[in-house]
């Protein structure tokens, strides 16, 4: 028992002892941080704390000796009831008690450990306070330069201060670690600076402090700082790369736990980005060129206002429209102008919003988006781009899972399945009609498929006029010619061809938008901006060329029949790389129709060649250049669909020889195998031969017309070289004024030869 208290009593004063050390090292630290001048405030909490660390030991002492003292009085009041208790002895003078004297040896003994541990603990905290700035002089630094006791220097920017660093005197002493009895450290010696506040110019000082060795460093402020902030700012820096690489952990485990859009579970809670309209404000009124679409469309707006007429019949209302066509038709405008006209509310979303990366995210936006759609009833769906999601099933190479494939078996079932979709009508907008899922086809799903093509003239009329309203127009812009100039042209075409006029107009200051705009804006859709300084840019020589090689363009497009009206013809550079353009207006029955004479197709031959033949005419065939390779690729490939595509030729017979594009096997239509051609390398060889003599006929017949009419080539070429354009009523009046001849000639019965028949002295088509 007695060794058991002994024993805990030196455990006692052990932790005392380390608790006195502690509480000493942490006033060291909190002056350390103020160095070299610490504030009365840490002055005053360091001290407290050594004054809290004394106290603590006396108030362990005084316990201690109390214990001791009971312990040995305890001891001895036992020994008197066990000498009453046990047999009389002899009684003898009593010993003297050398467990007193012990006893106050050991308290003496403790005593001394405690005041050492207190010396200690001053030491350390006189230590870590003893850094300090002296002021010295110039004299007094170099004296100390010269003992070898400056270690390093900082100069400020300016170069009119000084802050030196004086060597450590070496080992202070040791003391005993708060960790072990054996173990010591020695504690770190305080620093020591020297300033000279005002430094003066002394050109030697920068080689004596060299000549001793002394680390030299120029800070980046003006002033050298020592006090309690630059010491703060000091460990703030140390710590910033820390605290930020903890902030970033912080931040990141944040988001990963609560941010919705990170979390896999919680995407699938994320609602569609869906646009809902209570009131879109367009009618069919603000669409034009695609009165067919309309009328198809009028029957649904009907649906929705009065879906009794139809039911009474025994009609079922249909689940949805797809409207399919070329960009730019107006095929999202007729959509709001459906809303717009029925007075329903229009839901709309793009078919890449419900691709996600995780399975599953797409099927339940589409859930979402008809819920909502139903609690709107009666409504419109609009799924643009519906293809992003709605492609074929199946497809590819692969076997793997698709989310794509979830997604659209999600919104087959929302518009077909168990559940009815009373009031809710979807319309859906695509430009590949051919890469749809079968499925997404067939009745009760998308049960109309309406057709949105490009308008014609009387449509494009209705659109450039409905795009210039709120565009002040000079009486020589006429809408209709512009609708002639641009077959082809889809609405947001002819709305960028107004703008375009507009921001022109506006560049050059005017305040009413003319012909020229308008006709600039078309060219530069087109074929692309004219380069600055046009031909000036090119040489002589180069200029002469071009304008032989587009004049050969137009004069055998005017002179072969059955060809397009010339329209323009330019020389001035283009963005796009060509050197001069020659400008044909289409004939709009062909383009609308599609069908194209074999005629035609040779006539484009003729005047795809008419450039490079005027070239050779002119220069000589050793001085060809290479503006003719995009005309020889035009030529090669419609010389090679005719034969191999449209079975115009009679030596390898009306057979088509390439199959239809069908998407391969990424649109789930055929195998993924490499198909093998099935024609031989004879029907090949004779494939070959009909292209080589389409081409040749064309060039010898590009070589008559110009050979011909020499003289009009000379004097068109020499108009654009001085011009550098040639408008459609110019060019007429010299193909009269030079009694141009046109060609004609009748195909022989084996289709082997052609017989040209004389020319004419007068225009056919110009």
């Amino acid at each position: 028992m007695i060794k058991r208290k002994v024993f805990e009593g030196v455990v006692e004063r052990k932790a005392m002892r380390r608790i006195t050390y502690a509480v000493a090292l942490s006033a060291s630290a909190i002056l350390r941080v103020a160095q070299p001048r610490p504030t009365p405030i840490l002055h005053a909490s360091a001290w407290a704390s050594l004054d809290m660390s004394i106290s603590a030991i006396g108030v362990l002492r005084h316990s201690h000796r109390r214990r001791s003292f009971s312990r040995i009085a305890s001891k001895t009041d036992d020994n008197k009831a066990a000498g009453l208790r046990a047999t009389p002895q002899p009684v003898h003078p009593p010993p003297p008690p050398p467990q007193y004297h012990h006893q106050h040896r050991q308290h003496r003994q403790h005593r001394r450990q405690d005041e050492t541990s207190i010396r200690s603990a001053i030491r350390t905290l006189r230590a870590g306070t003893g850094g300090y700035v002296e002021d010295v002089r110039y004299s007094r630094f170099l004296e100390l330069v010269g003992k070898r006791q400056i270690e390093r220097v900082t100069f400020n920017s300016e170069g009119t201060q000084l802050l030196g660093l004086l060597r450590p005197p070496g080992r202070r002493g040791r003391f005993l670690s708060l960790f072990g009895r054996n173990r010591h450290r020695t504690p770190p010696p305080p620093q020591r600076l020297v300033r000279i506040p005002n430094l003066p110019n002394d050109p030697a000082l920068l080689d004596t402090l060299t000549d001793y060795n002394v680390d030299i460093s120029v800070s980046s402020s003006s002033g050298l700082s020592t006090g309690p902030r630059a010491a703060v700012s000091s460990v703030l820096r140390k710590l910033l790369g820390t605290l930020s690489f903890f902030a970033w952990l912080f931040f990141l485990f944040r988001r990963s736990s609560g941010y919705p859009s990170s979390s896999p579970l919680s995407m699938a809670r994320m609602k569609p980005s869906f646009n809902f309209f209570p009131n879109t404000n367009v009618t069919f009124d603000d669409v034009a060129g695609c009165d067919g679409a309309k009328l198809e469309l009028s029957e649904v707006v009907d649906f929705l206002k009065q879906p009794q007429s139809y039911t009474n019949n025994g009609c079922v209302i249909p689940r949805g429209v797809l409207l399919h066509g070329p960009p730019g038709t107006g095929k999202t405008l007729l959509a709001k102008a459906v809303a717009g006209e029925a007075g329903v509310p229009f839901v709309s979303i793009s078919g890449s919003e419900f691709v996600e990366l995780y399975v599953g995210v797409g099927a339940s936006r589409v859930r979402e988006l008809f819920f909502q759609a139903k609690k709107n009833s009666p409504c419109i769906v609009f799924l643009d781009e519906i293809d992003a999601v709605g492609r074929q099933r199946g497809a590819g190479y692969a076997g793997g899972n698709d989310e794509r494939e979830q997604t659209i078996n999600q919104i087959l079932v929302e518009m077909d399945g168990f559940d009815g979709n009373v009031g809710v009508i979807t319309l859906a907008a695509t430009n590949r009609l051919d890469v749809l899922d079968e499925a997404l086809l067939r009745p009760g799903r998308f049960d109309r498929k309406v057709a949105v093509e490009l308008p014609d003239v009387r449509g494009r009329t209705r659109i450039l006029s409905v795009h210039a309203r709120g565009k002040p127009l000079e009486p020589d812009v006429d809408l209709e010619a512009i609708s002639r100039r641009t077959p082809g042209f889809s609405g947001a075409e002819l709305e960028n061809l107004m703008n375009e006029a507009a921001l022109a107009t506006a560049r050059r200051g005017k305040s009413t938008i003319g012909w020229e705009e308008v006709d600039g804006a078309l060219d530069r859709l087109m074929v692309g901006m004219e380069k600055r300084g046009g031909t000036s840019m090119l040489s002589r020589r180069q200029v002469e060329i071009v304008s032989y090689h587009e004049a050969g363009h137009a004069i055998c497009g005017a002179l072969i029949p059955d060809y397009d009206q010339v329209q323009k013809i330019s020389i001035i550079p283009r963005s796009n790389g060509a050197g001069g353009l020659t400008f044909f207006s289409p004939e709009e029955s062909r383009l609308e129709s599609g069908m194209y004479s074999k005629q035609y197709l040779e006539s484009q031959l003729v005047v795809a060649l008419g450039g490079r033949v005027a070239e050779e005419i002119i220069f000589g065939e050793d001085l060809v250049t290479t503006g003719a390779s995009n005309d020889l690729h035009h030529v090669a490939g419609i010389a090679k669909q005719m034969v191999k595509e449209f079975g115009m030729s009679n030596l390898v017979g009306r057979v088509a020889l390439s199959s239809p594009v069908e998407g391969g096997p990424f649109m789930g239509r055929q195998l993924g195998l490499r198909q093998r051609n099935p024609w031989g390398s004879r029907m090949m060889g004779l494939v070959d031969s009909e292209v080589e003599r389409l081409v040749n006929n064309a060039y010898l017949t590009a070589k008559l017309v110009l050979t011909e009419n020499i003289e009009l080539l000379h004097h068109l070429a020499y108009t654009l070289a001085e011009n550098e354009v040639v408008t459609a009523e110019e060019f007429q009046m010299m193909v009269l004024l030079f009694d141009a001849k046109v060609c004609e000639y009748k195909i022989m019965g084996d289709d082997q030869n052609r017989e040209h028949l004389p020319f004419k002295s007068f225009p056919k088509n110009v």
